[in-house]
């Protein structure tokens, strides 16, 4: 992968959409800076690469004799390889494919013979699936020491069989102690599954070593938007519980009166599955792994730390954050400004500046209810950002807070846009040369 030094700081460009470049509001163009990482990411070049090269052989996988149906069944079955080698999973632990994050929180969910545990701040993926079996759901404290002191009070005053939490937040990026939680929550027979949507694209996770029992994460945030996800979880939990969907491909043997299920991960992956995304999660999962891992934290902490410098001196901007002993977040700022709905601010970026960042409640709705806010600003930055990326939108911050919009902006059905909207929109198939068309 190439690794290029930007303003002292190293940058791995090689992601899809990288030189893309959008209309601005007043006219030209400019070279799109993406902070939605933590929302979806770019692919990887050597994901797509990937695809390119295994496209020619697409065929059914598992049940088919012809070549091309051999070549995809294998790459289909040692893309778990790649998986389990990214993460380490334990020898007891199996990697069943899924849609995304919500899809294998949601399956596991249908597996946990008990009561869950989960924290406040939680994404809707981690928060609402647990009702089916028994949510008990803990406030977080003031600081992480605290909270970590409520779920050991939790566990120990009545039995669970999961403590589930996120690796780091999507509002603020603190990431929480997984190998402490993992612990303690073993001491009291209680298993831990993390979140991992946000964490795996920004740190390496030893399962082995944090001793999480199950973890869950989407292709789309780790740089394989092809819509595969993963659950990795130990066996027998999964293998005693109903298949997830029933189908074609999660059994041993169907009559007429009876089936026998296959164990997991076939269990669990009934029908035609999704065998390009799972290619394209294998390579993003390679490609990763093989990065170097200092270099890429170097890269993202440089970065983040000179986004919360040039914001902090901006009069009216102000930062939300869950804990103040925390002492580490992944590349994640999430910010308002005094005076200026999210909505507002985020189109004005578009429109303005050629900046994407999210603007909303982050599915995180009783997380921002906590901190006090309707809604904010997230910028979240990736293996594409660039220092000059960062630049702008401290720029155009700073000029928001100073002069206000250069454009006029309203707000119809909940949604922010300039008026008059003079960029054009591509039209379905206007990629490859049918006329772009601009909305009425």
């Amino acid at each position: 992968m190439t690794v290029a030094i930007d303003n002292h700081s190293a940058a791995v460009t090689a992601v899809s959409g990288r030189d893309l470049r959008v209309p601005l509001v007043q006219g030209g163009t400019r070279t799109y800076a993406n902070f939605d990482y933590a929302a979806s990411a770019p692919a990887l070049t050597e994901v797509t690469d990937r695809l390119a090269e295994l496209l020619p052989y697409y065929a059914s996988v598992h049940r088919g004799a012809g070549y091309a149906s051999r070549i995809s069944t294998d790459c289909y079955e040692s893309a778990r390889g790649s998986v389990a080698r990214f993460l380490n999973c334990a020898d007891d632990q199996v990697v069943v494919f899924t849609r995304n994050t919500t899809d294998a929180l949601n399956l596991l969910a249908a597996c946990v013979p008990g009561d869950t545990v989960v924290l406040d701040i939680e994404h809707h993926a981690n928060f609402l699936p647990w009702r089916r079996n028994g949510r008990r759901v803990v406030p977080a404290a003031d600081t992480i020491e605290e909270t970590v002191d409520r779920v050991v009070h939790e566990l120990a005053t009545k039995p669970a069989a999961l403590l589930s939490v996120t690796g780091a937040s999507n509002v603020t990026g603190e990431i929480l102690p997984l190998d402490r939680l993992a612990a303690l929550a073993h001491r009291f027979g209680t298993r831990i599954a993390v979140d991992a949507a946000q964490l795996a694209p920004h740190r390496r996770i030893d399962l082995r070593a944090c001793g999480i029992d199950y973890l869950a994460l989407s292709g789309h945030k780790l740089y394989a938007p092809f819509g595969a996800g993963v659950l990795v979880g130990r066996r027998d939990w999964l293998d005693t519980a109903d298949p997830y969907l029933a189908g074609g491909g999660a059994v041993r043997e169907v009559t007429t009166t009876d089936v026998e299920w296959a164990p997991a991960p076939q269990r669990h992956e009934a029908g035609s599955p999704n065998v390009l995304g799972v290619a394209a999660l294998a390579a993003a999962c390679d490609t990763l792994g093989s990065l170097n891992e200092a270099d890429a934290t170097e890269h993202e902490r440089y970065l983040t730390a000179r986004l919360r410098d040039g914001l902090e001196s901006t009069p009216g901007v102000r930062f939300l954050r869950i804990w103040p002993d925390s002492t580490d977040t992944v590349g994640i700022v999430a910010f308002t400004v005094d005076g200026v709905e999210p909505g507002h601010v985020a189109a004005y970026l578009s429109a303005e500046y050629g900046i994407g960042v999210r603007d909303g409640r982050f599915c995180a709705h009783p997380l921002l209810n906590r901190l006090g806010v309707d809604g904010a600003l997230r910028a979240s930055i990736g293996l594409g950002t660039r220092a000059d990326d960062v630049e702008r939108l401290i720029t155009a911050i700073a000029a928001l807070v100073d002069r206000g919009t250069g454009w006029n902006y309203h707000r119809q059905d909940g949604q922010w846009g300039p008026v008059p909207e003079t960029r054009e929109r591509l039209a379905p198939g206007s990629v490859t040369g049918v006329a772009p068309c601009t909305p009425s």
